[in-house]
């Protein structure tokens, strides 16, 4: 008779703890997506560039993680890599990425869960940037 309880309910945390871990494993890609995207952008040479380096960036990094993304919106601040020669500028990226939830927890589970991830890079100072 316990047994009977007590199989479903663990299982039903097995299954939870999958999920969660599964959930978990989708932040980390959307984390390495915005830092990979963040690196390219701060090696474009200007904030046009750095822009379209950074979707191409994120969306490779995304691919090859594994997660699928019904839509993915990349968010480029690379106003700064416009300084003269010999001043620091930063490139902030923010990744958000609507992953199925079909396809991070159980098949047959419906919505989607947002992964956002915003991260920063350091573009080199002494390297020639234009206003492309």
């Amino acid at each position: 008779m316990t047994t009977a309880i007590f199989w479903p309910c663990g299982l039903a945390l097995f299954g939870l703890l999958i999920a969660c871990g599964r959930i978990s494993l989708a932040e980390g890609a959307a984390d390495a997506a915005a830092r990979d995207a963040a690196r390219t952008a701060s090696l474009a040479a200007g904030p046009a560039t750095g822009q379209a380096d950074a979707l191409a960036a994120a969306r490779a990094s995304l691919d090859s993680s594994g997660v699928h993304c019904a839509d993915i919106t990349v968010t480029v601040d690379a106003g700064e890599l416009a300084t003269p020669v010999g001043q620091a500028a930063r490139v902030t990226v923010t990744v958000a990425c609507s992953a199925p939830l079909s396809d991070l927890l159980l098949p047959g589970v419906g919505g989607t869960k947002t992964l956002t991830s915003t991260k920063s890079s350091v573009a080199d100072a002494w390297s020639s940037k234009g206003a492309s």
